[in-house]
């Protein structure tokens, strides 16, 4: 049996309707790991309807994730994304595992079975994968959305030592907020006990250009949602996670999802 040279994946995301960045940012890893690797990506989306992030937007949007599995299963995606952390979070501690079951079921049932991979349940898994027990963290939500994500990580057995809440309810405004500010606004979080920083947790507020310049600055691993999502999406699909440019966990270091080597 002969294998193209170039094997095409469909990269499947199920985004807030007013996500301008996970379609960017996706991408934009997986182009660059083409620039290293044989592999070829296409990208698809469906859409649930969101516009501010609150409790209420967010379980009316969540209850639209079915849709969005069946519309992209009908394009025979080979992984789904689904784009929105706080989404997940709020519905209740270990959620993901519920969401990623059921929208692959609605994957199955439509003929086309394909993994699922939910950004909260990749950042969960990428902290994992790093060996991070202790983390800070950034986002941009109001307050009490923010402490829910604490509140989320804390019980997958992952301690937040510190966080920043940027209280931006309207989500086009978080996609527009600059990620020059991100490494100063970790420089400024007590992060000096933490084994990696969370630069977004949050896959619209754009951080990707920002990923190395903090691991520089501080020190230590920087990951974002969305370069977490991007790490588990390439394992989901059975493909080495490595990725130019997007930070310790795509290094190489962890390409195959092997445990962090004991120091």
């Amino acid at each position: 049996m002969t294998h193209p040279a170039h094997p095409t994946y469909r990269i499947g995301q199920i985004v807030p309707s007013s996500n301008v960045t996970m379609e960017t940012e996706i991408p934009a890893i997986l182009r660059a790991r083409e620039s290293i690797a044989p592999e070829r990506f296409t990208f698809h989306s469906s859409r649930m309807r969101m516009t501010h992030v609150t409790p209420e937007q967010l379980k009316a949007m969540d209850a639209d994730s079915d849709r969005c599995a069946v519309e992209l299963s009908d394009a025979r995606v080979d992984v789904l994304g689904y784009a929105c952390l706080v989404a997940i979070m709020s519905m209740g501690l270990g959620y993901h595992r519920t969401s990623e079951e059921r929208l692959h079921t609605r994957t199955a049932e439509n003929g086309a079975p394909a993994p699922v991979v939910t950004s909260a349940g990749a950042l969960v898994h990428g902290l994992n994968t790093l060996g991070a027990k202790k983390i800070a963290l950034i986002a941009p939500y109001m307050r009490p959305l923010t402490k829910t994500v604490v509140d989320y990580l804390t019980h997958e057995g992952i301690e937040v030592l510190d966080y920043t809440a940027l209280e931006i309810p309207d989500n086009l405004d978080v996609a527009a907020h600059d990620p020059a500010r991100l490494p100063g606004l970790a420089r400024a979080l007590d992060h000096s006990d933490a084994d990696a920083v969370v630069l977004s947790a949050c896959v619209q507020m754009p951080s990707l250009g920002a990923l190395e310049e903090a691991e520089q600055l501080l020190g230590k691993p920087v990951v974002s949602a969305a370069v977490c999502t991007a790490h588990q999406m390439l394992r989901a699909l059975d493909l080495p996670a490595v990725a130019p440019g997007a930070g310790h966990l795509l290094s190489g270091a962890f390409a195959h999802g092997e445990p962090p080597a004991v120091r």
